[in-house]
This record gives structure tokens, sequence and C-alpha cells, in this order.
């Protein structure tokens, strides 16, 4: 497999896990004031998965131009 075409296989799975990590935390914000607690863990999760999202993103997007 060349290294963009596991560069997409990346970014596909952060999209996935960055969707899943974003529906955790609008199912948390509905059921609040439970689980309250949870927020500050759960939104510092949200913010890695997008963070390394964005960063692969960039990657493979420099990796597409220099083609």
């Amino acid at each position: 497999m060349s290294d963009l075409e596991e560069l997409q296989k990346k970014v596909r799975k952060l999209q996935s896990r960055a969707g899943n990590a974003k529906m955790e935390l609008h199912d948390l914000a509905e059921d609040l004031p439970v689980n309250w607690t949870e927020i500050k863990a759960l939104a510092e999760q949200t913010f890695g998965v997008f963070a390394e999202l964005e960063a692969a993103k960039r990657e493979l997007g420099a990796l597409e131009n220099s083609r």
C-alpha cells in the first residue's frame, strides 16, 4: 500500500473516531446535569481526536499536492 493510500485510510478512521466523539459529547450535553463531571475529560478527548484529524488532513493535502 502506498503512503497516499495509508494516509487516506488513516484520515477515514480519524473521521469516524471524530464523528463518534462528537456524538458522545452531544449525548452528554443533552443529559446535563447528569454526569456533568465527565464534561472536561470527554471534551479533551474530543479535542484531541479533532486535532489529530486536522493534522492528518493537512499531511494528506500536502502529499496530494506534491504529486
